[in-house]
């Protein structure tokens, strides 16, 4: 592709096919195995030298946004679903209440113990690997 058809293209796309803009993934629902609402994404995380997304942060619990606690989810246990506008993960809520959770104002919880816990939790292969 040619720089100037690049320099023209619409900075402010949301979503093509195969891609989809971060502040979009934000708010986006999250539903268990059944399609019950369990929580919404609240940020993603992006390792920064692979550029790869690393884990999709939950936000369940709470009232009205008061209370809720974050859970990392690594990411490849998303799944869009179209007929629910939203991601399906194969957890349920009562696996998520014991999954690895932090507070948000902690930091110091992105430890490479604590991104271990949460691959090993969910039973999947670290991004890293």
């Amino acid at each position: 592709m040619a720089y100037d058809d690049i320099r023209n293209r619409d900075a402010g796309v949301k979503e093509t096919h195969d891609l989809i803009a971060s502040d979009k993934v934000e708010g986006t629902k999250v539903f268990d195995p059944r399609g019950e609402h369990i929580g919404s994404i609240e940020r993603i995380l992006v390792e920064k030298r692979s550029g790869k997304v690393s884990y999709a942060v939950l936000s369940f619990g709470g009232f009205l946004g008061i209370g809720h606690d974050h859970y990392p989810l690594p990411w490849s246990k998303l799944n869009y679903d179209e007929s629910l506008g939203g991601y399906r993960v194969d957890v349920t809520k009562d696996q998520l209440e014991g999954a690895p959770k932090y507070e948000s104002e902690d930091d110091d919880y992105w430890t490479a113990e604590n991104g271990r816990r949460v691959y090993d939790y969910y039973g999947v292969a670290p991004y890293w690997i």
